[in-house]
């Protein structure tokens, strides 16, 4: 039922679909509504239904980098720009197919059919030649799913530039950090044009860093605090080369200032490292009232990252653990042990952007955002090693080994795992009264692929996985709200939507 609604909203009108076929027809491709055959430089002839399935293509396996209508988000725009590598049927066929080196755009080649993408290059080529032509889809306001029909409500949209984490703090006031180092309220559906001051200078203010995460201590009602993590130099630089780590600090947010930072985690100067691009950064209390946070491995454009996860000397590809004021709990699998960071609770991971606990059980899951394939639901333990980069179930971007192995003696393996690559992100478990029939099924985002999914999970097992909601834009948080509602905040494009079932 979601499949048939998405595609319906693909479609163009009878007048954008033959006005995109002229803007093909000026990069030398052939017309024939009858029959499908080859054009020029052995393109394929050009109809509405291959435009369509062009489209389709795209919307699925694109948009999540380069934007829904082509504008670019972490990847280059296809419209209103030159294309780096060519912008005629055989050089972009080929960026599609063999993907482009020291990039994250992959090979297409081995997830999607010769004729798949042969469409999308058309499409892609119809669309650089006349941008104006690209209309936006209007995504529909009600999907259906095996147990509710969903109404979908875009509540906030302007004010919005790259959100990256929200917190309620009741049902009319939020708190909604951006990846550019700003921390604003969110109150009565708009975003406050006011940002608060006093916010930590943040850097690598990218769709990677920047100011992430946002957390509220569980007595905030009574001491007020407020948990941020960030991208974080010494130098107070915003220049992408220079080193850095990641940063968690907490304060309290007095009216639009923040006052009474205490720094509650920071790795030495010694550790920082330079083009990072995976950060981390997620938060979780645990009902005991422990703080989980995570870091990513770091690794960025010139830096191979080595082996960083599995040295507990340093911060990278870590889930630590602390009390709220960032001493070390006492059961923490390397407390009092000798050149380590005490603070790690778990190691051998890529990229944690998802992290809860079952509201049932007590146990801890979380998502490992992997590179081309690989990505990862796994459940937390302590002091368990989970194996990046010595196992895996994805190759490096542009298709080069990272290991050969995807099982280890003392490593663990995944719940499950998602090939190609999905961009999993944020996670949370259902509760509450408003989608019963979903309690303690488990809700995993993604960024790419712009989805959130469904998964019942009993004894470790993935016994249900149903995707819920595509194509919206990449889902960067997602949280049960004070009313009991599900609310997702994305980017590309930034929006905040509430979902709640059509039938209460």
């Amino acid at each position: 039922m979601i499949s048939k609604r998405f595609t319906k909203t693909n479609l163009h009108s009878a007048k954008n679909i033959f006005l995109l076929l002229m803007a093909a027809g000026a990069a030398s491709c052939h017309f024939n509504s009858e029959k499908k055959g080859s054009g020029a430089n052995g393109q394929p002839a050009v109809d509405s239904e291959i435009l369509r399935k062009g489209a389709a293509v795209y919307t699925v396996h694109c948009a999540g980098c380069h934007g829904q209508q082509l504008q670019g988000s972490i990847a280059p725009a296809l419209v209103n720009s030159a294309l780096k590598h060519g912008e005629d049927f055989d050089a972009i066929l080929k960026s599609i197919s063999e993907g482009i080196a020291s990039t994250e755009m992959v090979d297409f080649a081995k997830t999607l059919q010769e004729d798949q993408i042969r469409d999308l290059t058309t499409y892609i080529i119809a669309a650089h030649k006349s941008p104006d032509l690209i209309i936006s889809d209007d995504k529909p306001s009600e999907v259906g799913t095996k147990h509710y029909d969903l109404r979908i409500e875009k509540i906030v949209g302007e004010g919005l530039d790259k959100p990256w984490g929200i917190e309620f703090l009741n049902a009319d006031s939020a708190l909604v950090t951006f990846s550019k180092g700003e921390l604003r309220w969110l109150v009565g559906g708009k975003v406050d044009s006011k940002k608060i001051e006093g916010i930590p200078k943040t850097y690598a203010s990218d769709m990677f860093g920047g100011l992430m995460d946002v957390a509220l201590d569980p007595d905030h009602e009574k001491n007020g605090w407020v948990y941020l993590a960030y991208s974080y130099n010494s130098a107070g630089t915003k220049d992408e080369n220079a080193p850095g780590t990641t940063k968690i600090v907490r304060g309290k947010v007095k009216g639009h200032r923040w006052t009474d930072e205490q720094t509650l985690f920071q790795a030495h100067d010694s550790l920082f490292v330079a083009y990072g691009t995976r950060w981390g950064c997620r938060f979780l209390f645990d009902k005991q009232g422990y703080l989980y946070f995570t870091i990513g491995e770091m690794r960025g454009p010139h830096d191979s990252g080595g082996r960083r996860p599995q040295l507990l000397a340093r911060p990278e590809g870590k889930i630590f653990r602390i009390n709220r004021d960032g001493s070390i709990p006492e059961s923490n699998p390397l407390k009092n042990k000798k050149n380590v960071f005490q603070a790690i609770y778990a190691w051998g991971t890529r990229n944690v952007q998802g992290i809860a606990q079952h509201p049932a059980t007590g146990e801890i899951y979380f998502t490992d955002h992997g590179p081309e394939g690989g990505d990862e639901l796994n459940r937390l333990k302590n002091g368990a090693n989970y194996g990046w980069p010595d196992i895996t179930y994805g190759v490096d971007y542009g298709g080069a080994i990272i290991s050969n192995e995807t099982h280890k003696e003392g490593m663990e393996q995944p719940l499950t795992y998602w090939t190609p690559s999905i961009a999993v992100s944020a996670i949370e478990f259902v509760s509450g009264h408003m989608f019963p029939k979903w309690n303690n099924d488990l809700l995993v985002t993604a960024l790419k692929f712009e989805e959130v999914r469904r998964l019942a999970i009993e004894n470790d097992k993935v016994k249900d996985d149903e995707i819920l909601l595509k194509g919206y834009g990449r889902v960067r948080d997602i949280k049960i709200g004070p009313d009991g509602a599900l609310y997702v905040l994305t980017n590309t494009p930034d929006a905040l939507l509430r979902i709640t079932p059509k039938t209460p």
